[in-house]
């Protein structure tokens, strides 16, 4: 058995999310990826069309989960929790 690692409950809370998201039982949610990242804005690398961002670094997450061939991706930073970046941004 592997031993937990500091992304864990951040990962958790991307499944749950996803699994409500979804319908889905969290046991179909593969994990992908959940590297520490340093994000260069507060967009956390996941901006929204036409606004602007700070400039500070920010320490935080990104997940990638994939149910039946699709992939998601979460990212989390500073104080904001794990949340799906999709290609118009935060959804």
């Amino acid at each position: 058995m592997q031993a937990p690692g500091p992304l864990d409950p951040l990962v958790n809370e991307a499944v749950a999310d996803l699994a409500r998201r979804l319908s889905v039982d969290p046991a179909r949610i593969e994990r992908l990826e959940a590297v520490a990242v340093v994000w260069p804005d507060t967009s956390l690398g996941c901006p929204r069309e036409g606004m602007m961002y700070p400039q500070v670094t920010q320490d935080g997450a990104r997940i990638r989960l994939r149910v039946n061939g699709t992939e998601y991706r979460y990212h989390s930073g500073g104080r904001r929790r794990p949340f799906l970046c999709g290609p118009n941004g935060p959804a």
